[in-house]
């Protein structure tokens, strides 16, 4: 008998096809990096959330329109439902991970204001279309409707897959997508004329999700549209910001790379993705592989941070990537792993892991404070002055501070943060059955690897790396059970061993990233392979590397593979044609990028004077690395002279010391200072 996964998963993303994600209930985290930061989000960040939006309004705003009582001033900016709907999902994938029934509680009441405010025909957004504000879609380039709906559509995604159609918000957020479906419908003639497009992406995102999670083909077809219709020029300009801000500019399937708004950009993305794997449209998902590819190699900075502009929050050029001024929004992170998730989901490619992992690490664990109550929004890689204090019970109306804050004006990225940790579970692993086996046997994934499973097969990969139990039901019964022993990133050895295994034959995958030159794989049998960077294949005792599928013995109950991982601190050089960081070097220890911050520094000592002396490797020192630096003097300057020097800067032997970095993500948690990733170089003479 043919037996297949039970589907769907309570993931955010679960395309058509043999290879999908894992559940959130499928893999429980043992305590960990992850373990921690998930638990941290529990007990303390989708509180601190819903008390800020009770606090400034946000929600009451739902309780004006259920009482016909707008009109007069609105709290919040007109895309503040969507931090509703972003946390409602944070809670629903909570819910979905721990089975609470408290926090299935609080979501039930908030999801009861929201459906008090949605109009009869479906219509649901708090700042447009009723007394007192505009008329509905009256705004597309800078009202979010379309965006907010998005973002509840997504919300209800969570509630399907964890607790079933049959629920309020669910309800709530068909009756939503049927609306916009008749707004903006196939026929390009909504009800009133509107062929229009949202001046922030995220409805495509949101109906394709949707559509895959009800099987309803409209909503994938209206997500086609809105994809479609982008980069024609459509919406209404801003002032100093051309169309590629939305991009309006270029049609998605004629685009080369990712330019304009970062989080537009990378969520629009994604629901092109969502798009393309939905209708066999092989051009348009090679068309976001270019972009991800050039944008990756030249947009990208060395956290996997995205966003190199603060007057646009956007994109700049090629190359143009300075540390000081980088702005790498928190939620451009999280749109850039959702980005790459469904790419790997579709093609099966290590490298798309391989950002997933860095960004996850140095952009999205950046954000929130140890204790989950206050959070970055932007994320440079050099901070010139220490960020000043914020009060723990104030709205901070910037940005970029150097220090986190505990809600901004602007808070989409705490929320955004809020529902990636709840889910982190689904970018752990994937599974690949066989044509035979998977429920969904006839459809095909564009732009799929050589990956996959034998005829009666499953290849189970595993793409993040965290201690905990997976378990993967199958149809028949049986099941798939790993114990993963960890404690990376702080240590590369991972532990797999099989606790159960199903009657049919399973692959594992283990993921080498691409900085482990020299990892290593010892099977079952006790025996040591060296591995190459990319997808290491094993049954029960064989071993492959690279990126094919591979062979082995099937795997076993009390098999034991253990892969190591070389997370010793190492050098990274900048390309030289990014030129706000030429002649300095970065330090990183496996996934972690590390900082020089100034709170180690000796007295008196700044960072501008630090050289790092790329002659010395750099060693371990607990999660972080030690390097070998000098201090210079600077050159002095007199009142009114510019800051240029004839002849070569400094004077004297620098003198030589052993300096102390940290992981990036922990900046800046000791309290305000300044900090750099890229140092300056400098060969030293040894003088002890």
């Amino acid at each position: 008998m043919t037996t297949h996964l039970s589907t769907p998963p309570a993931s955010p993303v679960v395309p058509p096809g043999s290879r999908r994600g894992i559940g959130v209930d499928e893999l429980r985290l043992d305590g960990g990096f992850w373990g921690a930061l998930q638990e941290t989000n529990s007990a303390a960040t989708l509180r601190h959330c819903l008390d800020w939006m009770e606090q400034l309004g946000w929600l009451d705003n739902f309780d004006r329109v259920a009482e016909g009582a707008t009109g007069g001033e609105r709290p919040g900016w007109q895309f503040s439902d969507s931090e509703v709907y972003k946390l409602l999902e944070a809670m629903a994938w909570e819910y979905g991970r721990t089975g609470d029934p408290a926090t299935d509680a609080l979501l039930g009441k908030v999801v009861d204001r929201v459906a008090a405010a949605q109009d009869a025909d479906g219509y649901l957004n708090t700042c447009f279309g009723h007394a007192g504000q505009a008329g509905r879609y009256s705004d597309l380039s800078t009202g979010h409707e379309l965006y907010v709906t998005g973002h509840l559509l997504q919300a209800a995604v969570a509630r399907v897959r964890t607790v079933g159609a049959g629920d309020a918000l669910v309800d709530v957020a068909r009756r939503a997508a049927d609306h916009v479906c008749r707004e903006f419908g196939a026929d390009g003639r909504g009800s009133d004329g509107r062929d229009g497009i949202c001046g922030h992406p995220e409805i495509e995102v949101g109906l394709a999700e949707l559509g895959r999670a009800l099987g309803e083909p409209r909503y994938t077809e209206q997500a086609r549209l809105f994809v479609e219709r982008r980069g024609r020029g459509t919406l209404a300009p801003i002032a100093l910001l051309g169309p590629a801000y939305f991009q309006d500019d270029v049609p998605v399937r004629d685009a080369d790379v990712w330019r304009g708004h970062a989080v537009r950009a990378l969520y629009l993305a994604a629901g092109a993705v969502d798009v393309a794997v939905d209708t066999h449209d092989d051009d348009l998902h090679a068309a976001v592989e270019r972009q991800w590819t050039r944008s990756v190699e030249r947009r990208t900075y060395l956290t996997g941070g995205m966003g190199s502009r603060h007057q646009d929050e956007g994109f700049g050029d090629d190359w143009e990537l300075p540390p000081d001024r980088a702005y790498c929004e928190t939620c451009a992170g999280v749109a850039s792993v959702m980005v790459s998730w469904r790419l790997l989901l579709a093609t099966g490619e290590a490298r798309y892991a391989d950002l997933i992992e860095r960004t996850l690490y140095n952009v999205v664990a950046t954000s929130p404070r140890a204790d989950g109550s206050a959070f970055f929004y932007a994320n440079p890689l050099q901070q010139r002055e220490p960020g000043a204090d914020v009060r723990p019970d104030a709205v901070n109306p910037r940005a970029e501070g150097g220090v986190r804050a505990p809600w901004f004006d602007v808070s989409c990225c705490p929320t955004n943060v809020a529902r990636t940790l709840a889910s982190w579970q689904a970018y752990a692993a994937f599974v690949e059955e066989a044509p035979g086996g998977s429920s969904d046997a006839g459809s095909s994934d564009a732009g799929s690897s050589d990956a996959g499973a034998d005829d009666d097969g499953v290849v189970v990969s595993l793409a993040q790396y965290a201690a905990g139990d997976l378990r993967l039901a199958f149809g028949d019964g049986g099941e798939l059970a790993l114990r993963v022993t960890t404690e990376y990133p702080h240590d590369g050895r991972v532990r797999v061993e099989v606790t159960a295994v199903p009657a049919r034959p399973v692959t594992l995958r283990l993921r080498v990233p691409h900085w482990a030159d020299g990892a290593t794989l010892t099977g079952a049998d006790g025996s040591a392979t060296a591995v190459a960077p990319g997808w290491t294949t094993t049954g029960g005792t064989g071993t492959g590397t690279g990126t094919g599928t591979g062979t082995g013995a099937a795997l076993a109950v009390g098999d034991v593979l253990t892969l190591d991982l070389p997370v010793g601190p190492r050098l990274t050089w900048p390309d030289p044609r990014v030129d706000a960081v030429r002649g300095t070097v970065a330090v990183e220890r496996g996934p972690l990028v590390l900082a020089l911050e100034s709170v180690d520094l000796p007295d008196g000592v700044l960072l501008d004077q630090v050289r790092l002396d790329p002659a010395v490797a750099p060693r371990a020192l607990a999660d972080g690395a030690v390097v070998r630096a000098g201090v210079v003097s600077l050159p002095g300057g007199g009142a009114g002279t510019p800051p240029f020097t004839p002849g070569r800067p400094g004077t004297g032997a620098p003198e030589a010391l052993d300096l102390t970095l940290v992981p990036y993500h922990r900046w800046a948690e000791r309290g305000p200072s300044t900090m750099r990733v890229f140092v300056p170089t400098a060969r030293l003479e040894e003088t002890r």
